[in-house]
């Protein structure tokens, strides 16, 4: 009889045992921690021939690069010259473009050099604003903001929703059809450009979107005011900096430097410099004037000037 009790209230006890775990395991799923929440699937398929086609009105003074020709031309050239050069030392195809502080002049860089990129061959180039808080490359372009970058992090855009490319005829407007040139835009990230940043999806894009682009630049918020960029900086080959010449002090430079310590740095882009110097023994690359001018280099080369 002793047996049969024993076994009675060991079944009973079991019994409690599995709705206690039940109920904590409800507990645990209905407790979520913001930011934790499973974003809904995102669809990943790219399909190059479906890209949409928008009219773009790019702005010709801040793309100089369109121009047929000119001082700003020949400084892209060489830099994107470097570049290719970069390129041959280790494998690049995504470069995150970026700043210490405000106004320095990255996205002018990232612009014009995914143009000059764009220009040089049939290679496809994929330009990316991922400044999430102060998008502006669309206006630079004369492209519509979304949907764009932030609606994909956020799971509310697939992949070819958010690739666009310009509408215009080669035929009617050589300088401005750039047909090897496809844009994504920042979209609305607003208040949310942190959690969006870093939650992996950019990884993602990168990764299913590599394949049919031969470079891929990533424009990015400042380094030193948003942590966005060190986030995205997972999905990029490459760092390149751009500091502004006579404004950008040296501190600043080396701390955006610093930022970027676990990724490979490609060097400064100088920006705004002024009276550059024409010697060519000059190590030092300098492009262009008051708008245009900005400055490559690598580690190697510091320690050149050292």
């Amino acid at each position: 009889m002793s047996r049969i009790y024993d076994a009675l209230r060991r079944a009973s006890l079991e019994r409690k045992a599995g709705q206690q775990t039940e109920e904590t395991e409800a507990a645990e799923e209905a407790f979520v921690l913001p930011g934790d929440e499973e974003l809904p699937p995102v669809k990943a398929e790219v399909i190059i021939e479906e890209i949409a086609e928008q009219p773009w009105n790019p702005l010709m003074a801040f793309l100089p690069t369109l121009d047929e020709r000119g001082e700003s031309i020949e400084q892209f050239r060489s830099l994107r010259s470097q570049i290719y050069e970069l390129c041959n030392q280790a494998p690049l195809k995504t470069i995150l473009i970026s700043s210490g502080m405000p106004a320095e002049g990255k996205t002018f860089v990232a612009a014009n050099l995914a143009m000059s990129l764009a220009r040089n061959s049939e290679n496809s180039i994929l330009l990316i604003d991922a400044d999430l808080r102060g998008p502006s490359i669309h206006a630079i372009l004369g492209a519509p903001n979304k949907p764009g970058l932030a609606e994909y992090l956020a799971g509310e855009a697939g992949v070819n929703e958010i690739l666009q490319r310009n509408r215009s005829s080669a035929a009617t407007d050589p300088a401005h059809s750039i047909p090897n040139l496809t844009f994504i835009p920042a979209g609305e990230g607003g208040d949310n450009a942190s959690e969006l940043a870093a939650n992996h999806r950019m990884e993602e894009l990168i990764a299913t979107l590599s394949p049919h682009f031969d470079w891929i630049l990533i424009d990015t918020p400042p380094v030193l005011v948003f942590a966005d960029a060190i986030d995205m900086a997972r999905a990029a080959d490459a760092i390149l900096l751009v500091a502004r010449g006579a404004s950008t002090p040296y501190d600043v430079a080396q701390r955006a430097q610093a930022a970027f310590s676990n990724s490979r740095i490609l060097g400064f882009v100088l920006n705004a410099v002024k009276n550059a110097p024409r010697n060519r023994s000059y190590y030092y690359h300098y492009y262009g004037k008051q708008k245009s001018g900005r400055e490559a280099q690598g580690r190697r080369d510091n320690r050149r000037q050292e």
